[in-house]
Order: C-alpha cells, then sequence, then structure tokens
C-alpha cells in the first residue's frame, strides 16, 4: 500500500477515471476516451494480445506495471486485475512519472509522451474556459445594465410651474335629478248640483 503507483491508481479510481477488466477497458478504448493502458506484470498472453489490439484501436500508449494480478486487485478491491485503462491525462502522466522513477530507460519516452499529451489537455481546457468567459462578457455588454425608472417629481421640485388642472366634467343628463310639480286640484264649492244627464236636478 505504500508503492506511489498503487496509491494513484486507488486514487483514480475513487474519481472515477480508471477503468478494470477487458469490457470495460475495451469500450473505452473504442470511444477513445483511454489516456492510459495498463498490464500486469504476470498477465497472460491472450490479455497482452487483447490490450494491444485496444491501443491500436484507440491509438492508446500502453505499459506493463511492474506488479501482479494479486497486487493490483488488492489495491482496487477485487481478486486479481489484469488490465486497466485511465480515462484522465493528469492521472496517466502522474503513474508515468513515477514509472519513469522506477527504470528511466523502460518508462523514460512513455513518461514524456503522456506528460505531453497532459499539457495540450489542460491547454484546451483553459482555452474553452476563455472562451466561456468571453461569451459571457459580451453577453453581458450587450445587454448592459438595467434601467430604473425615476420616481416622480413634483413640479414644484422640478422648478416648472404647475399646469392647470382640467374641470370636473359636468354630469350627464341622465344623472339630473327631476323635481314633478303637481298641480291642486280644485275643489267643488258645497252644495253644487252635480250633472246627471244634462239637467240639473232642482
Amino acid at each position: 500500500m505504500n508503492d506511489p503507483i498503487l496509491q494513484l491508481l486507488g486514487l483514480a479510481k475513487k474519481a472515477g477515471r480508471l477503468e478494470i477488466g477487458e469490457e470495460p477497458v475495451g469500450a473505452v478504448c473504442r470511444a477513445r476516451r483511454a489516456k492510459l493502458l495498463l498490464l500486469a506484470a504476470d498477465a497472460a498472453p491472450n490479455t497482452h494480445r487483447r490490450c494491444a489490439h485496444f491501443g491500436e484501436t484507440g491509438s492508446i500508449l500502453f505499459l506493463e506495471l511492474p506488479h501482479s494480478k494479486a497486487e493490483l486487485g488488492f489495491v482496487l478491491g477485487r481478486s486479481s486485475v489484469a488490465i486497466l485503462a485511465l480515462t484522465d491525462a493528469g492521472f496517466a502522466a502522474g503513474v508515468g512519472e513515477k514509472l519513469e522513477r522506477i527504470d528511466p530507460a523502460r518508462y523514460g519516452p512513455a513518461a514524456q509522451q503522456l506528460r505531453q499529451s497532459a499539457d495540450r489537455t489542460l491547454q484546451r481546457q483553459r482555452e474553452k474556459r476563455r472562451h466561456i468567459e468571453n461569451l459571457q462578457t459580451k453577453k453581458s455588454k450587450a445587454t448592459g445594465p438595467s434601467k430604473k425608472t425615476a420616481p416622480p417629481v413634483s413640479p414644484a421640485a422640478s422648478g416648472r410651474p404647475a399646469r392647470n388642472k382640467a374641470p370636473a366634467p359636468r354630469p350627464s343628463a341622465g344623472h339630473k335629478r327631476l323635481t314633478i310639480q303637481h298641480k291642486p286640484q280644485a275643489t267643488k264649492p258645497a252644495g253644487y248640483p252635480e250633472k246627471r244627464g244634462g239637467f240639473h236636478d232642482k
């Protein structure tokens, strides 16, 4: 567990940047997501051929680790592990650097290639972030600051003469109050004879 390579592989697994086994490794290689293929020191010849085929399919570098299948399995929580694939350029460069320290003649060229690949990936990420920031800056300049409406100012405060208000509208004819004058009814004097049939009763 004190081995720096095994520790780095454990970190890559926790980060979700490590694929274990032939099927997952083959899938990421076909999708061109793998950055480095790793092979156990005691892997079978058939596994060597599959690893070479995966590397050719995705144009991916593969290296043989100085660790057995049991050692890799113990660190990664498996009974044994023969083939691995790192999907992160930073982790791949880190493994290459640690292998170079063990055997510079054997792993030196591969470590340099992995460092260059990691630098290119980092540069692309920076350019992408810069492009997004530029787009956000242009968008904010195009929209401009939000305009706030000022509260109304009274004529006295503004120094302008106040305008005469329009006269209140007169009530319409429908709202006029009608008054009806009642004429007094004429009363007949007492003893006034009533007309019956055109003749007066005596």
